[in-house]
């Protein structure tokens, strides 16, 4: 096990897998105050020298990285997620998995059993929970009751491994579960294959049991790139444009009139005013706040970045939802 990390310095971290976001993982741990890149591995010769781009040294051999760790990411494909990330718990090295934390449940078992085993912090980079317009709605104590979501992404040839449930639909399933942390009551779903051997473009139905129903469609499939999430409550209604960090609101002014607010009326509706209630949102970049959260939670801080964090749990979870969604496709 590794020494117990403090307050006072950086944390030695590493990066398994270089790819896409192993890269920019990369990127952002070689210039956090909170870490001190030790190194990175990747099976691939080409992939590894990327990082040395931020002055990383390279493994060839993952044990050898992990033994000088305290914290790691691993970002390798899903299907490598335990056999990495195991051994590494195991030992007591904090672990950010990449989201989907696993290919099935079993596997992320094994993850959460060898984090409790090792004493160790798991997360899992659900990253889209970090983008500060999500951040500033869950912050703004919402009571969801219908939830319409749109992750529209052109095709490439990146995350083949998994169907775009677990590609693209889980962010927005990890982000419904935040909004609302009520048990799952009934999934509907349909999708189909349409440029790979999996699922490009599906769309859900979720009800929970609090009552609130979500909509959610994901495609990688798609000529244009749209990312939405409309929220609609009893008194108020919110649009969070995730690309452009920004969340554009209306309300009902208190009974009695507008006066609880200076923004002037759009209308008026059976005597009550509609008010203008956009939301404001400092812009930063998602996965730099995903990693301080994560740094944040392995110095055993839970207020400030480590406050609001994705863990092994809800990880779990969100995989257990895209799981279900795809049970119903099939059925």
């Amino acid at each position: 096990m590794t020494d117990a990390p403090t307050h006072g310095r950086p944390l030695r971290a590493g990066v398994f897998g270089i790819g896409s976001l192993g890269y920019h993982h990369t990127r952002l741990l070689a210039a956090l105050p909170g870490a001190e890149l030790v190194g990175i591995h990747d099976p691939n010769p080409e992939a590894a020298k990327r990082a040395e781009d931020h002055g990383a040294r390279i493994f060839e051999d993952p044990a050898e990285l992990a033994a000088e760790l305290e914290v790691a990411v691993v970002a390798a494909p899903t299907i490598h997620h335990a056999d990495l990330g195991v051994p590494l718990l195991e030992r007591g090295v904090h672990c950010l998995v990449e989201k989907p934390i696993a290919p099935d449940l079993a596997e992320a078992d094994r993850l959460l059993e060898a984090a409790e085993k090792g004493g160790a912090v798991l997360g899992v980079g659900h990253v889209e929970f970090y983008n500060p317009a999500v951040q500033t709605l869950l912050g703004a104590g919402v009571t969801a009751r219908f939830v319409e979501v749109q992750r529209l992404a052109q095709f490439t040839p990146r995350s083949l491994d998994v169907d775009v449930v677990k590609d693209l639909m889980i962010h927005d399933l990890q982000i419904l579960h935040a909004l609302d942390p009520s048990p799952l009551a009934e999934v509907r779903a349909t999708g189909i294959e349409v440029l790979s051997h999996r699922v490009d473009i599906a769309n859900a139905r979720l009800a929970f049991e609090s009552g609130c129903v979500a909509n959610v469609t994901a495609s990688r499939v798609s000529s244009e790139r749209v990312r939405k999430l409309r929220v609609f409550s009893p008194e108020s209604y919110y649009s969070l444009d995730y690309q452009e960090q920004e969340i554009k609101g209306y309300r009902l002014a208190a009974e009695g009139g507008a006066g609880d607010s200076d923004a002037p009326p759009v209308v008026e509706v059976g005597g009550r005013a509609i008010l203008q209630a956009d939301l404001t949102v400092e812009p930063r970049e998602p996965l730099r706040g995903e990693l301080e959260a994560f740094l944040a939670r392995c110095r055993g801080e839970t207020t400030g970045p480590g406050a609001l964090f994705v863990d092994g749990t809800e990880g779990r979870r969100a995989l257990a939802t895209a799981l279900a969604v795809m049970d119903a496709i099939s059925g």
